[in-house]
Formats: structure tokens, C-alpha cells, sequence
């Protein structure tokens, strides 16, 4: 960047606006128009849309920054992007796209002439074509503007570990009302200003959302400000509506903050004692709808809420509407802008950036283009040796920190752990024998791991983990989200629109496959006994197996040479979620790291070391998915083979919900000649499941057995308690599983009578000594894996 900041001359003001109302002009042709895109024939009604959909409210706000920020692009030679926080800007994005040439080169179709302008129009918001808003399809996207609330926690994430990369951030006064977006301010804290981007937050105040004006836009400017400040910016203001003023501020704005942040950053490269900086931020104050109408059927239009999707909204059955389009379009001059071919001329076409420095090309908008391989350690390496069936381990998650402590060092610009305070929590503790928190703020003498440079960003806020990890991961790198399985609940929203984004981009050519997010949930439903029932909710997969099937996986690893084989596939993935539920106390061992891998790379199988079935049909298939159900699993098996060593038992773990599904419904899923072989056809199943049992049935109901799967899990039934009661009260328990066994084998007659009476004496038994000694009973507590 050059440190010199000059007056912008008259000359280049001039190629700005007149850049504005190319940009405009195609903003409004595509919410409106389908033929005559140049207007070189009077307007008629069957050159308009029949239909009429978009949002022009906030697109001429956002066609002012992105042509102005082409002018510091180009004086500066700045590395940036463009993230559209106000919800439907999509006609904006599109058009400056189009402007700079960057969406003909992807779209060839859509030439740079008068038909493939009728083409870019006729496409917006149309069947067969693009979405009203910032969608995948739409080149220089990484931000879809659907949701809102969501654009300054990616803009930072895409900042972490890229130096070089400036993020300008454009930020609607209604999405800044949203939870997440108010904590995205605090990112600030958190980014190095050497090792690290910058990110250029633009506060656009254009005064109401669709009904109602925006709290931003009625506090006052001294508020405003001070708000601002309070959060640790330095803001920056460009207020007003007449054209020729509001362009010669903010010219002078974005050379003074491009100033500061050399500055900024040029001190913490020269001074490893840097404090924290106070960044420099732009609110932007102009009109809702502004440079459209006035007033539409005598009420006001520009600068109300009026403005916020089509003004003329009925131009098929008034003609005023239709008269009012005309002069509209009209008004941005289009015979000044286009040349007889309909291309921009090429004065005004200077203002466009270079190459990749385009906004629309710019390569970290696609990051699997940028992406580069992990360095993986051998996950073999941190194998438990399992000497024996249900040794105890230290806990699943404590074993897979070590693991993520060596990717870390072995990827020290390239991989993130994130989390809401809970790394420590949840076991990774070795991550910070590699590296600290990442902390920017005042540290004090007794602070732990806090760095100003570190691989782990904690906060509390799922929402700011989850976007800034979905920042880090759309613009290339990888990392992983640790939470508590209760809370992640806070990001089914954002899940949701992620998992929609992964979807639509793998069905588009130029798009390239990005890291996949990556999600662990520890501190699960049936370990969260000290906590109480608050703490209990493992619903989150439920809300993950509705997307669609090419994007979402789901694992449960029983044990930690388990965990360690499905997260070394899962960190090596693309284009998908991986959610991982993983216990982190200490927790029975089952198979060695060989027996492991083998399972995992199955996802599912027989565990014959704990069946007895081997060359017959068993009488009953004893099911697990998750680390506790299948202790209890194993625990009822161990009963029933101790008093009925007859009774042929099959035990079946799973590790990969989806191989639960037909294969016609996800990629993992089992053909019903191979779940029939493992389930049988006819017999009984008992399955104990982590989470809500009826998401079993629902991934099975179609199969042939499926009248005899009998499924146990959580049925909101838990408290402050011990660990094994809230098994106990969850009907999950090994008693339980017992009693579930028998009643489904009437053939064994009489013989059940006795096991059942002391199965519900256990229970008896069980409750009256918790309730003595606030512990469970030492053969719950020390239980292992033997037959007599």
C-alpha cells in the first residue's frame, strides 16, 4: 500500500459516478426487465417481468462502496474482498460483476453486449436462474446474504492468517440488530494486526428494514459513535445524499483509513510489543432506495421503507408505474454509459480493478481454489494399546488432543481450533503445549495461554465460532468447532445455511470443493450429570440429517482409537459437515487401533469378540451408536450370556449414522441385502442409541425388520444425578436392555422369570445407594468386560 493519501481529482470522481449508475441501471433492469435492456425503444409492458422480485433498498448503497472501493484497489494495489451483509443485494453483486467482466468469463453466455445484458436481466430472480440475493452462483460470493447476522464473523474469518488480504464488510443497520452481528464487533480483539488481515467494516445506515425503521438509524450520531467507540473502533463518516458531496467524502474517507491501517499494521511488524489497535470503521449514511423514486402513488419511496423491494410494484396494470420504470431508468443516462454494442465504455471501464484483483475474481471468494492439504501426523501414533476388552482410558477427547496438538504444529497457518470456552472443558488440553489463544486484549499475570499469536480462538459465542470457522474453511484453510452437545443447538441457523451453500456449490463447474467443516461435541447428554437437565439435549444430529445427503456425515465413535480414526478422515474430508460426538471422561477401551480403522472404515459391523452367533442365526441383535450406549450394550450382553449361555446374541456397533440409511438416500448408506444381513429379517433388535430414539426408526423405517427394532435413547428425562442414573432414567441402562431382551423372547418361557426379578431389584438396588452415597454402586463404576 502506498502511505501517500491525495484529493481525488474531479476527473476520477466523475468515472466513479458514472461507474455508480452503470451499476444502478443494471440493478434496476434486473428486478425488472426482460427485453429492450438498453432502453433504445420506448418502453413497453412486454419488455417487464411478469413477476416482479428483488430488493432495490439496499443495492444503490452497496453499488456506491463497491465502485469506489475499485478506485483503492487500483491506487493502493490492494488484495480484497466483498462480503454483502444487508440481506437481498444479490442485483448489486450481479451487476458489478458483469461491470468488471468477471461474471462473462464464468458465464459466457452472458455477453458484454445488448443480448447478454437481456440475458443478465431476464435471469434475476426468473425460473431457471439466479437468486435474488448473494448467492454461490454469483462469482466474488463467499457470504450469501440470505440470513442475516452472519457477514462480520465471516469477514474475520476469512481475515485470520491471511496477511495480505483486506475484507471490506458491508454490514445493514437491521442485520446489526441481530445477536450475532453485535458480537461480531468484539472480532477486533482477536486479530493480529501483522500475522492476520484487516477487515474494513462498512455500517451502511440507509434507515428501515422491510417495515420498520432500524435502531441504528435513530440513535443519534453521538450514540452512534460512541457505540462504536465503545466496541473498540475508530469510526469513520460519510452522511448524506446529494451525489457530488457523498462522493468526494468518501474518497477522502477510504484514503484516511487506508492510512490508518498502514500504520497499524506497519507498527505491529515493527514492534512485537504492539498494543491492541483501535481499526478504523465507515458508517455510511444514505437514503433507503436512493437514486429511485421519490414517490410512487403519492407516498414516499426513497428514504423509507417503502424502498425496500420493488417500488413499482403493479407497472402490468398502471400505467404510471410503467411511465415512472422508464423515466427511472432514463435517469442514470444509460446512452452516456454503453456504447452502441451495449458495452460499458471503456473510460468508465478503467475503474474496474485488474485481473484478480477484481472483487468478483478475487481467488479467496472460492477458497478450494486457494486450498492446500493438511500436514497430517500418523493418527496410529496415538493409539491406546487395548490389552484388554473395556480398559479404561483417560478419555476419548484427552487422547484426540494430543493428535490435534501435532496437526497444529505441523500447520501453523493453515488450521484453527475454535471454541466458546470450552477446549479445556473438553478435554484438547494438549493443543496448548503447541500453541495459545489467540488475544489481542489487556492480559493479566495469572491468564492462561493467552498469545497475541495462537491457533486456538475462544469466545463466548457459538455463534462467533461458527463463523469465523466457516470464514476460515470458504476461504480455503481448516480447522475444527469443539462444543458442549446442548449448546450447539445456538447454530442450527447457521448449520443450516452453510450446509445450503456446500449443496449449491457442488453443482456448480467453476466452483471448487472447499475443507469441510468440521464440528466435535463433547460433554454429551449422557456425561453431563453434574450439570443437570439443562446441559442435556443431544438433538443436534437430528436438525443435521435433515440436509441434504451429499453434504452432511454424522459419526459416533465408541471409544479413542475410534475418535482418532474417524477425525483423521474426517479433518482430510471436502465439501461436507462432519459432526463427531466423542465423550472426554474417563471411558471403557474396545478396540485396538488395526480393529479400529477396520471399523471405521466400515462404519458399522459386528463386533464378534462380544457375539456368539457365529454360523447360525442369533435369537436377538443387541445394536449400539455412541460411546455410552454401547458400555450399556456390552454391560446387558455380558449379563445375558453370564444366566442364558445358550441365547445366541449378535452385537452390532455403528459408527456412521448414515450407513443406517438406504443407499438411495445417502452415499453411505447400506443396501437392504446388507443391512438385512447384518439386522436379519425376522429378529429381534434391541438398539441403544445416543441420542432421540425416534431418528433411529425414522433412518429405518423402511427396511424389512424395522417392526422389530426396539430402540432406546434419551426421553428428556434427566436432573443433576450420577452417570449411570441418567441412563437409568432414560431407560438406556443395562437392567433395562436386559428386560427389553427378554420380553421380546417369549420362547424362552419361564426361564426369564428370575433374570427380570433381579434386573428390577438392580434398579432398586441402584436407587436407594445413590441416594446414600452420591455415587454409583462400585459394580456400575468398575464393571469390565468378562464371562464367567
Amino acid at each position: 500500500m502506498s502511505s501517500d493519501t491525495q484529493k481525488v481529482s474531479p476527473e476520477e470522481l466523475e468515472k466513479i459516478d458514472a461507474y455508480w449508475r452503470a451499476a444502478n441501471y443494471l440493478s434496476v433492469g434486473q428486478i425488472y426487465l426482460r427485453d429492450n435492456p438498453l432502453l433504445r425503444d420506448p418502453l413497453k409492458l412486454e419488455h417487464v417481468k411478469q413477476v416482479l422480485l428483488g430488493h432495490w433498498g439496499t443495492t444503490p448503497g452497496q453499488n456506491f462502496i463497491y465502485a469506489h472501493l475499485n478506485r483503492i484497489i487500483n491506487q493502493y494495489d490492494l488484495d480484497m474482498i466483498y462480503i454483502s451483509g444487508p440481506g437481498h443485494g444479490g442485483p448489486a453483486l450481479v451487476g458489478n460483476t458483469y461491470l468488471e467482466g468477471t461474471y462473462s468469463e464464468i458465464y459466457p453466455e452472458i455477453t458484454l453486449d445488448a443480448e447478454g445484458l437481456k440475458r443478465l436481466f431476464k435471469q434475476f430472480s426468473f425460473p431457471g436462474g439466479i437468486p435474488s440475493h448473494v448467492s454461490p452462483e454469483c462469482p466474488g460470493s463467499m457470504h450469501e446474504g440470505g440470513e442475516l447476522g452472519y457477514s462480520l464473523s465471516h469477514a474475520f474469518g476469512a481475515a485470520f492468517d491471511n496477511p495480505d488480504l483486506m475484507v471490506a464488510c458491508i454490514i445493514g443497520d437491521g442485520e446489526a440488530e441481530t445477536g450475532p452481528l453485535a458480537t461480531a464487533w468484539h472480532s477486533n480483539k482477536f486479530l493480529h494486526p501483522a500475522k492476520d488481515g484487516v477487515v474494513l467494516p462498512i455500517l451502511h445506515l440507509n434507515g428501515y428494514k422491510i417495515a420498520n425503521p432500524t435502531i441504528f438509524a435513530r440513535i443519534g450520531k453521538e450514540e452512534m459513535d460512541n457505540l462504536m467507540k465503545g466496541y473498540g473502533w475508530k469510526p469513520f463518516w460519510v452522511d448524506g445524499e446529494d451525489p457530488a458531496y457523498m462522493h468526494q467524502r468518501m474518497a477522502t474517507v477510504l484514503d484516511e483509513v487506508i492510512a490508518e491501517i498502514k500504520t497499524i499494521k506497519e507498527a505491529a511488524v515493527n514492534n512485537e510489543q504492539f498494543g491492541r489497535p483501535t481499526w478504523p470503521m465507515i458508517i455510511l449514511k444514505s437514503p433507503k432506495g436512493w437514486t429511485g423514486p421519490k414517490e410512487v402513488d403519492g407516498l414516499k419511496v426513497e428514504g423509507s421503507f417503502r424502498a425496500h423491494q420493488v417500488p413499482l410494484s403493479d407497472p402490468a396494470h398502471n400505467p404510471e408505474h410503467l411511465a415512472q420504470l422508464e423515466k427511472w431508468l432514463q435517469s442514470y443516462k444509460p446512452e452516456e454509459l454503453f456504447d452502441e454494442k451495449g458495452k460499458l465504455l471503456a473510460e468508465w471501464q478503467e475503474l474496474a480493478p485488474k485481473g484478480d484483483r477484481r472483487m468478483g475474481a478475487n481467488p479467496h471468494t472460492n477458497g478450494g481454489a486457494l486450498m492446500r492439504d493438511l500436514r497430517m501426523p500418523d493418527f496410529r501414533t496415538y493409539a491406546l494399546d487395548i490389552n484388554m476388552r473395556s480398559m479404561p482410558g483417560p478419555g476419548d477427547t484427552k487422547v484426540l488432543g494430543g493428535f490435534i496438538r501435532d496437526i497444529i504444529k505441523l500447520n501453523m497457518h493453515n488450521f484453527r481450533v475454535f471454541g466458546p470456552d470450552e477446549t479445556l472443558s473438553n478435554r484438547l488440553n494438549k493443543v496448548f503445549e503447541a500453541t495459545g489463544r489467540q488475544w489481542i486484549a489487556d492480559t493479566f499475570e495469572e491468564d492462561e495461554f493467552l498469545k497475541k499469536e495462537g491457533r486456538v480462538l475462544e469466545v463466548l459465542s457459538e455463534h462467533q465460532c461458527e463463523g469465523w470457522l466457516e470464514g476460515y474453511v470458504l476461504t480455503g484453510r481448516h480447522g475444527l468447532f469443539n462444543c458442549y452437545e446442548a449448546f450447539i443447538h445456538i447454530i442450527d441457523s447457521m448449520f443450516n445455511q452453510h450446509a445450503k451453500w456446500l449443496k449449491m456449490t457442488s453443482e456448480i463447474s467453476w466452483r471448487k470443493k472447499l475443507p469441510s467443516l468440521n464440528i466435535l461435541l463433547a460433554s454429551h447428554v449422557w456425561r453431563q450429570d453434574h450439570n443437570g437437565f439443562t446441559h442435556q439435549d443431544p438433538g443436534f444430529i437430528d436438525h443435521v440429517v435433515n440436509k441434504k445427503a451429499s453434504v452432511v456425515r454424522v459419526y459416533l465413535p465408541p471409544d479413542a482409537n475410534c475418535l482418532l480414526s474417524t477425525m483423521d478422515h474426517c479433518l482430510k474430508s471436502r465439501h461436507y459437515v462432519n459432526v463427531v460426538i466423542a465423550g472426554k471422561h474417563t471411558s471403557p477401551q474396545w478396540l485396538n487401533m488395526n480393529e479400529a480403522i477396520t471399523h471405521c472404515t466400515k462404519g458399522i459391523g459386528i463386533w464378534p469378540w462380544a457375539s456368539n452367533d457365529e454360523g447360525i442365526e442369533p435369537d436377538v441383535v443387541m445394536a449400539c451408536a455412541g460411546d455410552v450406549p454401547t458400555l450399556e450394550t456390552l454391560a446387558a450382553v455380558s449379563i445375558l450370556r453370564n444366566k442364558l449361555p445358550d441365547l445366541k446374541i449378535r452385537v452390532i456397533n455403528i459408527v456412521d449414522l448414515m450407513r443406517l440409511q438406504p443407499a438411495s438416500e445417502h452415499p453411505h448408506g447400506l443396501s437392504d441385502i446388507d443391512f438385512d444381513v447384518l439386522f436379519t429379517k425376522n429378529k429381534p433388535v434391541i438398539f441403544a442409541f445416543h441420542g432421540y430414539p425416534w431418528l433411529i426408526h425414522r433412518l429405518t423405517y423402511r427396511r424389512t425388520n424395522h417392526h422389530n427394532i426396539h430402540v432406546r435413547g434419551y426421553k428428556e428425562e434427566g436432573t443433576i444425578t450420577t452417570p449411570f442414573d441418567m441412563t437409568v432414567l432414560n431407560q438406556m441402562d443395562r437392567f433395562s436392555l436386559v428386560q427389553d431382551v427378554l420380553n421380546r423372547l417369549p420362547q424362552l418361557g419361564e426361564r426369564t422369570a428370575y433374570i427380570k426379578e433381579d434386573m428390577k431389584n438392580k434398579h432398586i438396588e441402584h436407587k436407594n445407594y445413590i441416594r446414600k452415597h452420591g455415587i454409583d454402586m462400585e459394580e456400575v463404576r468398575n464393571w469390565k468386560w468378562e464371562l464367567s
